[in-house]
């Protein structure tokens, strides 16, 4: 069992700037403790021999040369744009910004 306190929740959820009532304490402690304890029977599980891993396949990352090929021209993109400007397309700005 954990050693997760009232007192202890209280102190997390000022760190965090969260106020809790007396109820979401009483409920946070019981609900974290139960999260806790999994976390360390899981641990407990783990070998040391065993490397962590981020994902479950092998992975590795594919290079390839950077070759030129024909693509559309500028004007070819720009065809259907509902507006351009100076080659580029023109939209509405979103970020309040110039």
């Amino acid at each position: 069992m954990s050693e997760l306190t009232p007192d202890l929740v209280r102190h997390l959820a000022s760190l965090a700037r969260i106020q809790v009532t007396d109820a979401e304490v009483e409920t946070l402690t019981e609900q974290l403790a139960v999260i806790v304890d999994a976390v360390a029977t899981i641990n407990k599980a783990v070998d040391a021999s065993v490397p962590a891993t981020s994902h479950p396949i092998a992975m590795s990352n594919v290079f390839r040369e950077d070759i030129v090929e024909p693509s559309l021209s500028q004007q070819s993109a720009l065809s259907g744009a509902a507006d351009s400007d100076q080659g580029r397309f023109r939209v509405a700005a979103i970020l309040d910004e110039e």
